[in-house]
């Protein structure tokens, strides 16, 4: 473990300008954006950054998204976003960034939903709540790749599937709404007999669960059902939010 301490997080940031090095796209919906920062701290997997927008009239947009990169990814953070239908930061990070622009943002932020090396792990995502979890995942297999990690992803289909490629043994697959042809995994949301198959050995390990309010109830019950102990499940939430005025932090909005 003491590899794993040597990444511990100093102070966070304040406001900087960083430049977007590479956009890729995960999905229809979802682009991860490389971005170089001028002041870089190395990150705690689980963190997040937060991104602000100015207008010319002054009005400001600020929301926070998960940083998806390994804290070994030197001078930059990879932020994973979906593009929500009303989300104003996220439909400019995907309509209007391209390489080469610079973007405001600062952190790293969060104490609680962070992946500091304990064992077991068990990782639970639905949709998008995948992107911090993929980089715990990211940080495992780089720094310490025997450490027990499991993740069970839940995701509405092979198209809506984020960092599919990436996706190794460590990862149960359950689609929700369609399957590839052949598909022999899991069909239809999480349930107590999926858990139990792939938690076995995880009791008594930390389970982390992110992804939307009703994804993480229903998680968080099957893991109490299933003899978890409540202070060893940490949870994270998102969802859309609505418009405001004038300059706001939406916390735990972190993929919007």
């Amino acid at each position: 473990m003491e590899r794993l301490r040597a990444v511990a997080q100093r102070a966070p940031g304040a406001w900087q300008i960083a430049t977007v090095t590479e956009v890729r796209r995960e999905t229809p919906r979802v682009k991860t954006f490389r971005i170089e920062l001028p002041m870089w701290v190395a990150h705690l997997p689980g963190q997040h950054y937060e991104v602000r927008l100015t207008a010319p009239d002054g009005y400001r947009a600020q929301r926070s998204y998960s940083i998806a990169s390994s804290p070994l990814l030197e001078g930059a953070i990879e932020l994973t976003v979906e593009r929500l239908q009303e989300g104003e930061v996220s439909a400019y990070m995907h309509d209007v960034l391209v390489e080469g622009d610079e973007i405001e943002v600062r952190g790293p932020f969060a104490t609680y939903f962070v992946w500091r090396g304990e064992q077991p792990a068990l990782l639970l995502g639905g949709g998008s709540g995948v992107v911090p979890l993929m980089a715990m995942l990211r940080h495992r297999r780089l720094l310490a790749a025997e450490l027990p990690m499991r993740m069970i992803y839940s995701a509405r289909s092979p198209e809506e599937t984020i960092f599919a490629a990436e996706l190794g043994e460590e990862t149960t697959l359950a689609y929700t709404r369609s399957a590839p042809d052949g598909w022999t995994g899991h069909r239809g949301r999480i349930d107590a007999e999926l858990l139990a198959g792939v938690a076995g050995g995880m009791l008594g390990g930390t389970a982390f669960v992110c992804g939307s309010n009703g994804f993480v109830e229903t998680a968080v019950g099957l893991l109490l059902d299933g003899g978890f102990d409540p202070g060893a499940i940490r949870t994270e939430r998102f969802g859309p939010v609505k418009p405001v005025t004038g300059e706001g932090s939406i916390h735990g909005d972190l993929l919007a």
